[in-house]
């Protein structure tokens, strides 16, 4: 059994939005999935992307992905990395890949001179609490997440 992580292609923008769905599905959220297989292709893979992917393959079968992006922290004067999304199929978790997802992701900081990687998870997701437990993460408690869409967001963005 063989397990490699490479960047996601041009061609794959349909895997990956199936990768989105079924991680939505997991996490409760399918109704708030609106992407489009074109709109994953212009972020991931147009003129300026801003968006990054991973895909773990099993023995040449796609088994995960880890979507993420540059941050940066103007406190540090440096740039970090945010990963977005990660995503195993269930058939093939217990075999490290989500591991090896976020281990290349953090060979890539440290090749990189990039000074963190963070990521957000759901307090009701204590399998994947536990998981990051185990490799190092740290909760942030002091932070709380504010996000500003729909109606709200419409509604500042006419004041400005």
């Amino acid at each position: 059994m063989s397990l490699s992580i490479r960047p996601a292609r041009p061609d794959e923008a349909g895997l990956v939005l199936d990768f989105i769905k079924a991680l939505a599905e997991y996490e409760r959220l399918a109704h708030e999935v609106s992407a489009t297989e074109t709109e994953i292709a212009e972020a991931l893979f147009g003129a300026n992307p801003r968006a990054f992917c991973d895909i773990a393959e099993w023995d040449g079968e796609p088994a995960g992905f880890a979507v993420w992006f540059y941050t940066y922290s103007t406190f540090s004067g440096r740039h970090g990395i945010w990963l977005e999304d990660l995503f195993v199929h269930p058939h093939f978790r217990g075999k490290g890949i989500g591991k090896a997802l976020i281990a290349a992701l953090a060979r890539r900081c440290v090749d990189e001179g990039l000074p963190r990687l963070a990521w957000w998870v759901l307090n009701w997701n204590e399998p994947s609490r536990v998981f990051y437990r185990s490799i190092g993460a740290k909760a942030q408690d002091e932070w709380t997440v504010k996000r500003l869409d729909g109606d709200a967001l419409r509604r500042l963005a006419g004041e400005g």
